[in-house]
């Protein structure tokens, strides 16, 4: 059986559905507003928005929280565990 079917089970039947967001602080995406504001800064200075180059995410957070792996029944990867750049327990 293919993991993400097991994964789509285990939240279909759990009393609380997981959650992909928390109410803790979380550190500002910079890098984001860095390029945003370096596009702002081409556009004022003349040049036509739709002739600038489309950017996608460089940097991404790997965010595990174990509560929910726990109360779904899932075990982490120890792998994915160095990896994580977060860990909510």
């Amino acid at each position: 059986m293919f993991r993400h079917l097991k994964v789509g089970d285990a939240c279909s039947k759990a009393t609380n559905p997981p959650t992909y967001s928390t109410s803790r602080p979380r550190k500002p995406p910079t890098d984001n507003f860095r390029r945003a504001a370096t596009y702002a800064d081409r556009i004022l200075k003349g040049e036509k928005p739709s002739e600038l180059p489309v950017q996608a995410p460089v940097k991404f957070q790997l965010v595990i929280n174990l509560k929910a792996a726990k109360a779904l029944g899932l075990t982490v990867p120890q792998t994915l565990l160095v990896t994580a750049d977060e860990l909510i327990e």
